[in-house]
């Protein structure tokens, strides 16, 4: 049982949600990451974000700022706001270059910046990264409630 466990957490592919009202760059991000094994959905404005969020528990945003409805910092600040999404990393699609844009999207709770125009060398490296900090983040909190579990079992 344990082997097929962990087998099954081997073989999980990473969803990542990519939010942009701007249906090129949409799509050209969507075309980077065909060179990552991974699942991509879409969100076209920030309300529909936090809808795809919740029904499908992405691994990763890569998020827009400027948008209609909703900015991406605001997005990303109920995101991170809620205990049921606060660990999804998020990394923040900007042409926004000014120091103050920065700070905001910090404030936010964003996890990394992607300027653009998108460098996809340097996308693939920063959505790898996350994926990899996303993936021991959800071992260790598996681990932990295991471990939990034991100590539980061992009071009673």
């Amino acid at each position: 049982m344990v082997d097929q466990q962990v087998a099954s957490e081997n073989i999980k592919i990473p969803v990542i949600l990519i939010v942009d009202d701007n249906i090129q760059n949409l799509e050209l991000l969507q075309a980077y990451l065909e060179d990552i094994e991974c699942r991509t959905i879409a969100a076209y404005d920030g309300p529909e974000a936090l809808d795809m969020v919740a029904r499908h528990q992405p691994d990763l945003l890569l998020l827009d700022i400027m948008m209609p409805k909703m900015s991406g910092f605001e997005v990303c600040k109920r995101l991170k706001n809620d205990p049921k999404t606060c660990a999804i990393p998020v990394i923040m699609v900007t042409a926004l270059n000014e120091f103050g844009d920065i700070e905001r999207g910090i404030d936010s709770g964003t996890d990394d910046f992607v300027s653009k125009p998108v460098n996809k060398l340097e996308l693939l490296a920063r959505v790898r990264t996350m994926l990899k900090l996303k993936h021991l983040s959800d071992k260790l909190e598996r681990t932990l409630a295991y471990l939990s579990e034991i100590e539980n079992a061992a009071q009673h």
